[in-house]
């Protein structure tokens, strides 16, 4: 059996995308699965999946952990920018600075949308080549595939993360043959089946020993409370700037991690001023990264997380089990960080503080933490509530869902979300 996986533009459609790709060779390994990801990340998808044993191409070096069952290959894909809660006023009064990126990276997204219809047409044109199903990891980079896949009557599965659909997916789930999500409630859509956000299986509650020894691997100090700050492999310079700000008093009663991010790690390089070392030892109590590779034991060992709220990385939290203050921006199309951020700060899982609120007051941030550090009952009852969000059988139940659909053809009747859990 065939089986194409398509994923891209964000680190959010990566990961879930090898998850499934994991459960799918561990159901059945003889599966040729080939993976479509955009130029920007396909570096990444290579050392991703080389690292766990499955990656396969004509530009992927030998390695003793190679499966000749899986390919990865560039997709070419477009983005259409566009900017939550903005008025036409708006982009007026942007236009020497924003308009001129957004008018120019529509362009060259239209462009990169036409270029990935035709190589998606190429590649699936002769019967022999077209996979059983396709699995649309959300995104920019799956509407092309997706769209070809609508003219050739190749059934696909899409996954949508968010409470709220992005615009790709909502064009795609209309021809369908499953679509799949991450929460109960998915705005606008009534059938859906809800598996959860697919994570990686290393995204695992830690016991109070293994979290101290944890924080000893980064060199902090185990008995003193830590704060990990992320703002995603790319940072956020607002969450960056905030931390700037407020990060002398927030030395006083916590060690504090900074995942500053590839994009933004210079605009923050004077902070290293606060991480001092003696022979490979640290003697303060912070430390910045560029980027993390190993987030998981990273988070394992925060007390409280500072992060964006894209959907993978609260998936990934929650199955971790952390208490969390999740810093929604607001500017996303549909505003989806927000409602994803909204809707678990209503069950009490998190504390949320918007990017607008923290850019006029970062002292609002620092003041969160410290009443959260001042109140470990309150953190416990955070993580216990997040983490019962978690859904740890996310990827293996799309994967079993893509077999069968691949195996069998597309089902008669699509599952339904319970009657208790659908949207009002």
């Amino acid at each position: 059996m065939k089986v194409l996986v398509v994923g891209g533009g964000s680190g959010g459609h990566i990961t879930p995308a090898v998850a499934v790709i994991r459960e799918l060779m561990e159901l059945k390994p003889r599966t040729r699965v080939e993976f479509w990801t955009d130029r920007k990340y396909y570096k990444n998808v290579v050392k991703i999946t080389t690292e766990i044993g499955v990656s396969w191409g004509s530009s992927v070096q030998e390695t003793s952990k190679r499966n000749p069952y899986i390919r990865v290959r560039k997709i070419w894909a477009g983005k259409f920018h566009r900017y939550a809660g903005w008025t036409w006023k708006d982009y007026f009064i942007n236009f020497g600075t924003t308009l001129k990126d957004l008018v120019w990276g529509n362009i060259t997204g239209f462009v990169g949308f036409v270029a990935g219809l035709v190589q998606s047409f190429g590649r699936l044109l002769l019967p022999g080549k077209r996979p059983d199903v396709i699995f649309l990891k959300g995104g920019f980079v799956g509407l092309p595939v997706g769209l070809v896949a609508q003219l050739f009557k190749i059934p696909y599965i899409v996954h949508e993360s968010d409470a709220v659909p992005g615009l790709a997916n909502r064009l795609l789930m209309k021809h369908a043959a499953v679509i799949t999500a991450g929460w109960s409630e998915l705005r606008g859509v009534t059938d859906y089946v809800q598996v959860g956000i697919p994570v990686a299986p290393e995204f695992k509650q830690v016991s109070v020993m293994q979290q101290k020894t944890l924080k000893k691997v980064f060199g902090f100090d185990p008995e003193r409370p830590l704060v990990v700050v992320t703002g995603g492999s790319q940072g956020s310079l607002n969450i960056d700037n905030a931390i700037k700000e407020i990060l002398p008093e927030m030395l006083k009663f916590t060690s504090v991690g900074l995942v500053a991010g590839r994009k933004h790690y210079e605009d923050m390089v004077e902070l290293k001023k606060y991480e001092e070392w003696d022979k490979a030892k640290l003697q303060s109590n912070f430390r910045m990264w560029e980027f993390n590779s190993a987030m998981h034991e990273l988070m394992g060992a925060a007390d409280v997380v500072v992060s964006r709220a894209g959907a993978t990385t609260i998936a990934e939290l929650a199955a971790l089990g952390k208490a969390v203050v999740l810093v929604p921006f607001e500017r996303l199309p549909g505003g989806h960080q927000v409602k994803n951020a909204e809707r678990l700060q209503d069950k009490g899982a998190v504390v949320m503080v918007t990017d607008e609120r923290m850019q006029q007051q970062p002292g609002i941030l620092l003041e969160e933490m410290r009443h959260l550090m001042r109140s470990p009952k309150e953190r416990a009852v955070l993580a216990e509530k997040l983490h019962a969000e978690a859904k740890p059988d996310a990827a293996k139940s799309l994967a079993k869902m893509i077999l069968q659909i691949g195996e069998e053809g597309v089902p008669a009747k699509i599952e339904q979300v319970g009657e208790d859990e659908k949207p009002e």
